[in-house]
């Protein structure tokens, strides 16, 4: 093949749906990736498999499944997706329940393992590579390494019209179908840079259409309810044009272009990958017409010798309650109450750390009221404790303003979760053996 068509049905795991089903349907398109794994989600799902074997997915991979399997497969669209999260073979197994549910027979379908490590760093000292400290200062319960494209062009190689994969490298669940469609080596190391920009451009699925870029009055965008989902136009060189279904809502201009192309990726010059060292700093975006970027450029280096490990572990708690002053004096009341919950908390000598007060509507982002007092302001107090049950105390002492003053409190609510927190470190590439599973409908 000299060129394909490759969609961004998702940019995070709770997006939209009805855009993939556009894409499907209106965007010819050869592949469809939904890119729904942050780095605390997956730390979140290995919870989740912990307390039940057959979960860890994402929980909406069977709702995005019933929505574009049949419409995909009529028109030959592979499709790749990291909702497999914590675990890539259930994820399989619920995809192809919904697949036998509406009578679709013969879909092969692929898991990627692999990138689960926790045992094989279980016992070692890592640095951490985002804030002092190491693996010693934590007790991780989940460790996720970033894996590349090329087990995904080889489940590609090997037939799968559907895959889910864990942690990989966002691109790379577009790099995947480039490496399979063109043959890319492994040491291509220019085409892999230049497919990992035309990857990471769309990674982030409706950000790019005008989405997260929007801001009325300064940057405009048209139809955001109906936002449209961006696609690329990918030549075997890894060069690609970008654009969108026409006639969908929101807008792929260079503007939008550039701001997705510097997302998240710290040094321009050096975006790390697992497969590739991809340089930006060459990185020409022009555009060809309305909704039509071209992109091209980019250039690589060899792939780093060790690959990046997200280990999830448990920080705590948070206890929060919040309550509403509305009418004269509001600001004062709410203000008072602050005062009585920081005395409290300093007379039961609760040990919590992290404290906030705000006046949610006044002070809660350091914002003074121009024209007199606000109507209506709402306290929150909110703290980090190791213990729930010190966490908890926070709302319970929010809760008591209700009759022990200031006057006029309402609508309280209280909230206690624990804190899932994400560390990184790097290990050897030899610590990582993917592997793929494959099964049919």
């Amino acid at each position: 093949m000299t060129r394909i068509r490759i969609g961004a049905g998702a940019g995070f795991a709770g997006d939209r749906i009805e855009p993939a089903v556009e894409l499907i349907e209106k965007g010819e398109l050869d592949y469809l990736c939904f890119e729904c794994l942050a780095e605390r989600t997956i730390a979140l799902a290995q919870l989740a498999r912990q307390r039940d074997p057959a979960s860890g997915y994402d929980p909406r991979l069977e709702k995005r499944m019933r929505a574009v399997l049949a419409p995909a497969m009529a028109r030959g669209v592979r499709i790749v997706s990291n909702m497999g999260a914590a675990n890539p073979l259930a994820a399989m197994q619920a995809a192809l329940g919904v697949a036998r549910d509406l009578g679709l027979k013969g879909i092969r379908m692929a898991a990627v393992l692999g990138d689960d490590v926790l045992s094989a760093i279980s016992g070692q000292d890592h640095p951490l590579i985002d804030r002092d400290g190491s693996l010693a200062d934590i007790t991780p319960i989940s460790a996720n390494a970033y894996l590349g494209a090329f087990p995904i062009a080889r489940a590609l190689d090997e037939g799968a019209q559907v895959i889910f994969t864990g942690r990989v490298c966002d691109p790379a669940l577009f790099l995947g179908p480039m490496i399979h469609a063109f043959g890319w080596a492994q040491d291509d190391w220019t085409r892999l840079a230049r497919g990992t920009a035309v990857g990471h451009l769309l990674e982030c699925a409706g950000q790019l259409t005008g989405g997260y870029f929007a801001d009325p009055g300064v940057k405009n965008v048209p139809d955001l309810a109906r936002l449209g989902f961006p696609l690329a136009e990918v030549s075997e060189d890894g060069d690609a044009v970008l654009t969108k279904v026409a006639g969908s809502g929101g807008r792929l201009s260079l503007a939008s272009a550039r701001e997705q192309a510097m997302y998240e990726i710290l040094d321009p010059a050096r975006y790390l990958q697992a497969d590739v060292v991809a340089d930006f700093t060459g990185l020409s975006l022009t555009e060809l017409g309305p909704d039509r970027i071209a992109v091209a450029g980019a250039q690589g280096h060899s792939r780093p010798e060790r690959l990046k490990v997200s280990v999830g572990y448990r920080d705590g708690f948070i206890g929060e309650g919040q309550i509403t002053y509305a009418g004269p004096g509001a600001v004062a009341r709410g203000q008072l109450a602050l005062e009585i919950v920081k005395e409290r908390i300093a007379m039961l000598g609760l040990p919590v750390d992290d404290i906030r007060y705000d006046l949610i509507g006044m002070n809660s982002a350091n914002v003074t009221a121009r024209a007199g007092d606000p109507a209506e302001v709402r306290a929150r107090v909110a703290a980090r404790a190791l213990d729930a049950a010190t966490a908890a105390e926070i709302g319970a002492e929010v809760e008591a303003l209700y009759l022990n003053g200031p006057s006029g409190g309402g609508g309280v609510t209280t909230s206690l979760r624990e804190v899932v927190a994400v560390a990184s470190v790097l290990i050897g590439r030899d610590a990582v053996s993917p592997s793929i599973l494959h099964e049919v409908s």
